[in-house]
């Protein structure tokens, strides 16, 4: 746990030393990069899945982090709450995106696809 402490503080300070620079930090349409890392635990890459499963990740925050967009087939899913219900059958690529409280996504993102039966 110290350890990515310390990936967070030195984040933050390479974006301050950005900023006092005058260069422009951070683009709207580039990802942030801010440390932070972000891991789908379950279900894994290449697993068949029912049509519907719970969704679990782990994320390690940077300093800019706020929450996570989760899409299915890069089609937001607005207001998920960690169980997909009623996918179709077929492959499925599910992907886990942080972003910040402005909901400009950072550069932490995970992929998988899954095989529902």
């Amino acid at each position: 746990m110290h350890m990515m402490g310390r990936i967070g503080v030195m984040g933050l300070g390479i974006a301050l030393v950005g900023c006092l620079s005058g260069a422009p930090v951070f683009a709207a349409d580039k990802p942030i990069e801010d440390g932070s890392k972000i891991m789908i635990v379950s279900p894994k890459d290449g697993e068949k899945v029912s049509d519907s499963f719970e969704l679990k990740y782990e994320l390690t925050k940077g300093s800019q982090i706020g929450h996570v967009h989760v899409y299915v087939d890069n089609e937001y899913q607005r207001g998920f709450h960690g169980t997909f219900k009623g996918l179709s059958r077929g492959e499925h690529q599910i992907t886990v995106k942080a972003s910040n409280k402005d909901h400009d996504l950072v550069m932490a993102t995970h992929t998988i696809t899954v095989n529902v039966q």
